[in-house]
């Protein structure tokens, strides 16, 4: 006992446990490298040496097992919503076994005002610090004070003699102080090594997680309703690009050959100086190693013909990122992002249109001040924009956004629930059940109940609807008769009796599915999921999921063609009421429904490569598809042909490692629908190639499709 307690500096480093956590109960959750204590840890490596033992965790088990077999002195966690309550239930763990060890949380999900600081540290007496901005600082800070300590109780007590810079902790007397004083890291290159190139990272390339690449760091925006949109982090702070190279370089040639996914965790990604060079050094791998397929990143709000310069050299594998939240002047004011120019950022459809680069608009459903006809304008607005993918996120009350402040929820009144986040629950070795809450808007003084059901079924028909490829040719074909295409997906879910009876059997248990994820507090919740039959309901998927995405991998599954039906009747519909459906007009309709209902048929069930439809066409649907400037008279063919709708072998090799990955079930899925290209997801028309078809057309149609 007497040498576990003379931890000396001179004699043993100090064990740091370092965790950032995903639960992997059904399918990993979040599957990002752990990138953010990797850069914590090559920094305290740096400035320590060997005086720190440093062990880096990201499964639960694991993290888990070492706690009760190993403790540490120092166990520091990250502090996310899809892993807050799982954290503070470690650090109880570990304070349980061993009250003097040194407990650290860090990251964003914490309160900005100190009032609210003051309660959530009252709430987790647990948790002995907290480094809410920046972690590697704030956390080397904690190391140098206890370093020279002779015992865990004597670090301890080091910790609550005076403040710790950066740090949120308490002193001897329990009261809190705050020492943040807005310091953060300018010369990123120089005091941070990468975690990448000195094998920090090299056990987490283990075909489960996908790569995490990190250029810049801050925000010049605002947001009330994001955690980075303080004023602590509105300077933007860059890496150099041959540190990038190099962390590039690295992850391609340590890749697993089941992984084409990387995440670029940049907040604006694109808009700024030395962007287009890391797009060089991602190019440059692709052709070397064919990955990365698809990259993830969040691009940036404005300045879009820079990004839009930097998308092109990517080969569509990054979407564009028209992150709009609101269509409205008044809602953009509310939530301090004035600054956005949306009309530019629409204005450059066209352009964007002309290098075949995919967009995706983001929009927050709850917004303050935004009413149900604000809401459907706005996605009107974005529909006639032609953007590829609308996304409608729920409005989420987070700590450390400005949204989450007592005056802003007095302010607008919100009506708030509280749901399971989906996917994030686990069993702990001390039998307890955690998963993850978030608090969502459901009403506001400018919204009720009731629209927002109705504008949640409208978000899940644009989502299954709009997700480029599929349908465009029914939507250009339309457009091309002056038709409000937005009327297609708001009739869909307005009027579901026309639908078949799956397809309305869908809606309805959306709909219940959106009204029964909704609990009064997470007490409830917690409280709920103890019962070993309800917390059973979790491992099954009849409770917790992603409502949205997992009823869209139902349809994926089952019933893609009632969809696709459901998808021409209504267009039928539209052309009738405008008198639009003459004796011309059928034939080419016909065609271009059978278009649809090839492209779209069976993309996930096991047989897909075995299931190939045929229809006979009387118009090159595929020249047409990428011609900007003839209508589809234009294309009509010298003879009917027949067209098969089939799976290349890579295609069909994507999408199954990708279920492989995440496992193929709807909850599975859901996951793999996230990372499966949307060139890759649809079927390609195999016999138009044969046809009179100009070398121009066949470049952009390869470009189209060309994802390896």
């Amino acid at each position: 006992m007497i040498l576990l307690e003379m931890i000396s500096s001179n004699l043993n480093p100090i064990k740091i446990y370092l965790a950032d956590l995903t639960y992997n109960t059904v399918a990993i959750s979040t599957e990002a490298m752990p990138l953010n204590i990797g850069l914590i840890t090559s920094y305290c490596k740096k400035k320590f040496g060997k005086r720190v033992d440093i062990k880096l965790f990201k499964y639960i088990d694991k993290l888990d097992q070492a706690i009760n077999n190993d403790p540490p002195d120092v166990l520091g966690i990250s502090n996310y919503v899809w892993s807050y309550n799982l954290g503070y239930e470690f650090f109880k763990m570990q304070k349980n076994k061993n009250p003097t060890t040194i407990t650290v949380w860090g990251g964003p999900n914490f309160p900005l005002d100190f009032l609210s600081q003051k309660k959530f540290m009252q709430e987790h007496p647990d948790v002995d610090i907290y480094v809410p901005i920046e972690g590697e600082v704030g956390f080397a800070n904690i190391i140098e004070r206890i370093l020279d300590a002779n015992s865990q109780k004597e670090m301890l007590d080091k910790i609550y003699e005076k403040p710790l810079e950066l740090c949120v902790s308490r002193n001897i007397h329990g009261e809190l102080e705050n020492t943040f004083t807005g310091y953060r890291i300018k010369n990123l290159d120089e005091e941070i090594p990468s975690p990448y190139t000195t094998g920090i990272l090299d056990e987490f390339f283990d075909g489960k997680l996908v790569p995490m690449l990190q250029t810049t760091r801050g925000c010049p925006f605002h947001c009330t309703f994001c955690t980075d949109g303080s004023d602590e982090v509105n300077l933007v702070n860059r890496f150099g690009p041959e540190h990038v190279k190099q962390d590039i370089d690295y992850i391609a040639e340590h890749i697993p050959k089941n992984t084409h996914t990387l995440y670029i965790s940049d907040l604006n990604f694109g808009m700024l100086p030395g962007d287009m060079e890391t797009c060089n050094s991602l190019v440059n791998i692709q052709e070397k190693y064919n990955y990365p397929t698809k990259i993830l990143s969040t691009t940036g709000k404005n300045n879009k013909e820079r990004i839009i310069e930097s998308i092109k050299k990517l080969n569509g594998t990054m979407a564009l990122s028209m992150s709009v939240q609101s269509m409205d002047q008044d809602v953009l004011t509310n939530i301090r992002r004035p600054n956005i120019s949306v009309e530019k950022m629409i204005g450059l459809a066209p352009t964007i249109k002309e290098y075949d680069i995919r967009t995706t608009s983001e929009v927050i459903l709850g917004l303050p001040g935004e009413t149900f006809e604000k809401h459907i304008e706005g996605l009107r607005q974005l529909v006639n924009a032609k953007m590829d993918f609308i996304v409608i996120h729920n409005c989420m009350l987070l700590h450390g956004s400005e949204m989450n402040t007592p005056e802003q929820r007095q302010k607008w009144n919100f009506t708030t629930k509280f749901r399971i986040v989906p996917r994030d629950f686990g069993k702990l070795s001390n039998n307890k059940n955690i998963c993850e809450i978030e608090e969502i808007v459901i009403g506001s003084n400018a919204l009720s109940f009731d629209e927002f059901l109705k504008l949640r079924l409208l978000g899940f028909v644009l989502w299954v609807t709009n997700q480029g490829i599929v349908y465009d040719s029914m939507i250009k074909f339309l457009r091309e008769q002056k038709i409000d295409v937005f009327e297609i997906f708001y009739r869909m879910a307005m009027n579901s009796k026309n639908a078949s009876q799956n397809i309305q059997n869908i809606f309805e248990k959306f709909l219940d599915a959106t009204k029964n994820e909704l609990w009064n507090s997470p007490e409830e919740i917690k409280q709920f999921i103890q019962n070993e039959e309800n917390y059973e309901k979790l491992i099954t998927g009849e409770i917790g999921f992603n409502v949205i995405q997992y009823h869209h991998a139902w349809i994926l599954t089952e019933f893609m063609d009632d969809w696709t039906n459901y998808v021409i009747k209504t267009s039928l519909s539209l052309l009738k009421e405008k008198s639009l459906f003459k004796k011309d007009t059928q034939e080419k309709f016909e065609n271009i429904a059978n278009f649809c209902k090839g492209v779209s048929h069976n993309p996930l069930k096991s047989n897909r490569m075995l299931t190939n439809p045929k229809f006979i066409f009387n118009y090159n649907i595929s020249e047409w598809m990428n011609n900007t400037d003839k209508n589809l008279d234009d294309f009509s063919l010298e003879k009917p042909i027949e067209i098969s709708f089939e799976y290349s072998k890579e295609q069909n090799k994507i999408i199954q490692d990708d279920l492989d990955f995440n496992g193929d079930t709807l909850i599975g899925k859901t996951k793999a629908l996230k990372a499966i290209p949307f060139q890759i997801l649809w079927r390609k028309p195999i016999g138009f190639e044969n046809q009179k078809y100009s070398e121009h057309i066949r470049s952009i149609e390869a470009k189209r499709w060309n994802t390896l």
